[in-house]
């Protein structure tokens, strides 16, 4: 996943002679996942796109992780993080938490990124607010609020944003997908599934831009490297195959409910390599006529829970200071569940009208630098109303 698509001029044959009008052959390139075993494309370029000039290191702008210690549920507020100048999609992000499979950092961008590439895993980008223009070797996507994009390792692109926006960003240390119980041994959606193949969109049309000596910032296991291309890596004449980047919106998740209390993996939108993605939307709610409609309480002995509140009332944390932009993180170790009186206040609800993205890691979860600069240090006693020492 996602389905075989053929974008621009391509040889009816794979690896056969495929020539410009001027007579030179394009350069194929194959983009592959766990080297020639799993999905493809193949790419035509005009120039090589094997041919660098320059190579240098650059400093990582991640910063450090630090356990949470004490371990306790935290809130943070990302609406607390402004733009700092003209900061971009990609240097300008802000580490808030991560652990050896992924790192989730937050980027309030106004300035275009430089081209870039992740050479260590895939990306998945949520925005938040605004709308921008994503350029890829591939071609463009325009995307706006509420869109996911997912783009695969290796995937040189660039963000334009149109005026401020904020991006909340996943690097995945492996690839990210949509859930294996939704797709068919061919990789097709199956019936079930609360999305399909007619929610995503791809690049639609090659992108050629031309240029010397182009540096492209590429992110790889021991840090961050500047590459200088001979030629633009935006040369592609044509394409096709499975792996290209993608954009869901989060409002064409059909959420699935229940008679009582559903449970969050059928809010799963997305996988991970030891994570999982899922998308909470403004739906219909238990219609038992006993039912209790916000979460029971629970503990998650396996993984922490990473919520960011980014629409509508979250009903089952109202009174606790959550608002939109909120991140709450209840790790494993600490039972939680709704506010009190929220499950009192919810009988008789018919609908809640909340959209959040929640991530769920099965390693613990380390603080980055932008969680202690935007964090309510009061929220952990928020169910008992008393300080920690009262």
């Amino acid at each position: 996943m996602p389905y075989y698509r053929s974008v621009g001029e391509i040889p009816r044959k794979r690896h056969t002679q495929f020539r410009s009008p001027e007579g030179g052959l394009y350069a194929e390139e194959l983009m592959g996942v766990e080297g020639f075993s799993s999905d493809s494309a193949l790419l035509y370029h005009r120039h090589l796109p094997t041919a660098i000039v320059n190579a240098e290191v650059v400093p990582d702008h991640r910063g450090p992780l630090t356990p949470n210690h004490p371990l306790k549920p935290r809130h943070f507020r990302s609406q607390d993080l402004k733009a700092n100048g003209d900061a971009d999609a990609v240097t300008g992000r802000r580490t808030l938490f991560g652990n050896n499979d992924v790192t989730i950092a937050f980027a309030v961008a106004t300035a275009p990124s430089p081209l870039y590439r992740n050479a260590a895993g895939d990306e998945l980008l949520y925005v938040q607010t605004g709308s921008a223009t994503v350029e890829t070797v591939y071609g463009t996507l325009d995307v706006a609020e509420g869109d996911y994009v997912v783009v695969p390792t290796s995937t040189t692109y660039r963000v334009l944003p149109h005026g401020e926006t904020r991006l909340y960003v996943l690097e995945a240390t492996g690839h990210i997908g949509p859930p294996k119980r939704y797709l068919s041994a061919k990789g097709q959606f199956l019936e079930h599934s609360p999305y399909c193949e007619r929610d995503l969109r791809g690049p639609g049309e090659p992108l050629l831009a031309d240029g010397t000596d182009v540096p492209v910032l590429v992110r790889h296991r021991a840090g961050l490297t500047r590459m200088t291309y001979a030629n633009h890596p935006f040369d592609v004449v044509g394409w096709d195959g499975c792996l290209y980047p993608w954009v869901f919106n989060i409002r064409d998740f059909e959420p699935i409910t229940g008679r009582v209390h559903q449970p969050p993996p059928v809010h799963q939108t997305f996988e991970g390599p030891n994570f999982v993605v899922c998308s909470f939307c403004p739906r219909k709610v238990d219609y038992h006529p006993l039912a209790v409609p916000v979460p029971y309480n629970h503990a998650n002995v396996d993984s922490d829970e990473l919520m960011f509140y980014v629409g509508g009332d979250y009903e089952a944390r109202k009174g606790s200071g959550i608002g939109l932009g909120s991140l709450s993180l209840h790790p494993s170790g600490f039972t939680h569940g709704p506010q009190p009186g929220a499950a009192e206040a919810s009988l008789g609800a018919e609908r809640f009208d909340e959209t959040a993205v929640m991530v769920d890691t099965f390693r613990p979860l380390d603080l980055g630098e932008a969680a202690a600069d935007c964090e309510d240090p009061g929220y952990a006693w928020s169910w008992s109303g008393r300080g920690p020492n009262g």
